[in-house]
């Protein structure tokens, strides 16, 4: 019987993630205590936090190095609570980095672990996965693909299907959304989607508005900002040149990405919500040059967006690094939202993608695995 759940989520996506499978542990058994780190949505649903999500939300080989002291005084905190606690089961979503360190700690422990969300082992260090078979009890995958790499090194493996499609919610009607946030509904939208974490913005942001400037003025686009919610209007605004007029949008990304003609997405599980809307898109990512060179060495993957990489080919186009221009992104929006074809053989593809995510669900597949895995 599992009375006692350790859940980490180190960023935003995870909380989103994370908040489903204690929405479904608490309705199985309103009394099982649920503690770690995550985010609002998390604590909402009844997870009491040891930490915020938001005091580890970073990437890159250096901001990783410039957080380590915070990251091990964290680490220590969690393996005691692991002596004085004593869950019976330790949850891990996603953040490969941290997780696996702690993984190792909580086998040393004696406590079973549960992996949601694989790391990209099919992407870099896939030697890794012999390392992990002494350290993860069960692997929980959102891909199908991803089951045969664990199934070689006899880790047991269940793919639960997408947690995505569980929590693409549109509450607004096309008309209903452009009355909201005063957009004009006889124009075409682009929308930009700058990712959740503030490193993004301060990369990615400053180009994207400067080229969504360009577009407005040729193609006479409504511009349109999805907010994530752990970020607040102001961090855009230092970003903004001096002739665009946009509408920042917060609570309703899924809505900005459904009913635009375009968007450009900052690379991440934002481009799989954009797909599931079967929504055109360009993907861009852009981080420190230090980090970049050193994740061309390990990469093995030829495309950086989760969208191409579950298509198995490149659907959607992809600016990286020193090609996020403005000149590139407005010559390659600029053709997309011209051109109703492209956009629409585009279409066809991403609903092959959807398709490839599963059927939802995921969130009550991962509760049952954990109720079921059990103390060791």
């Amino acid at each position: 019987m599992v009375h006692r759940v350790m859940m980490i989520a180190g960023e935003v996506s995870g909380d989103i993630h994370g908040a489903g499978v204690v929405r479904e542990l608490k309705r199985r058994d309103p009394s099982i205590e649920i503690y770690g780190i995550g985010g609002e949505r998390m604590k909402s649903e009844g997870m009491a936090l040891t930490y915020h999500v938001n005091e580890l939300s970073f990437m890159g080989f250096m901001e990783v190095l410039r957080h380590l002291p915070l990251i091990r005084s964290v680490e220590r905190t969690l393996e005691q609570l692991l002596v004085l606690k004593k869950p019976d089961v330790v949850v891990l979503i996603d953040y490969p980095g941290f997780n696996l360190r702690f993984a190792r700690k909580a086998k040393k422990h004696g406590v079973k672990v549960v992996y949601y969300i694989s790391p990209q082992v099919w992407a870099w260090k896939k030697g890794r996965v012999k390392k992990m078979r002494g350290m993860i009890d069960t692997m929980l995958v959102v891909f199908p693909f991803e089951t045969e790499i664990y199934e070689k090194e006899g880790i047991d493996v269940r793919f639960v299907g997408h947690p995505l499609l569980e929590e693409l919610n549109v509450g607004f009607s096309r008309a209903q959304f452009c009355k909201r946030f005063g957009i004009d509904q006889s124009k075409k939208i682009l929308a930009l989607i700058p990712g959740s974490r503030e490193q993004e913005v301060e990369n990615l942001f400053s180009v994207m508005a400067r080229s969504a400037a360009v577009l407005q003025r040729e193609e006479g686009c409504e511009i349109v900002v999805g907010i994530a919610p752990n970020l607040k209007e102001q961090v855009f605004e230092r970003y903004l040149p001096p002739n665009i007029s946009l509408h920042f949008v917060e609570n309703a990304t899924h809505e900005t990405m459904k009913y635009a003609e375009l968007a450009i997405v900052t690379s991440g599980t934002a481009t799989l919500e954009t797909a599931c809307f079967e929504t055109p898109m360009i993907v861009v990512y852009r981080t420190s040059w230090l980090t970049y060179l050193i994740a061309r060495l390990l990469v093995r993957v030829k495309n950086i967006g989760l969208v191409n990489i579950v298509a198995g080919k490149t659907i959607v186009p992809e600016l990286i690094q020193h090609n996020v221009t403005v000149h590139r992104l407005v010559a390659l929006a600029s053709g997309l939202i011209k051109n109703d074809e492209t956009r629409g053989a585009m279409k066809k593809d991403l609903s092959v993608v959807k398709g490839l995510l599963g059927s939802k669900g995921a969130s009550a597949n991962v509760a049952e695995t954990i109720l079921a895995v059990g103390p060791a």
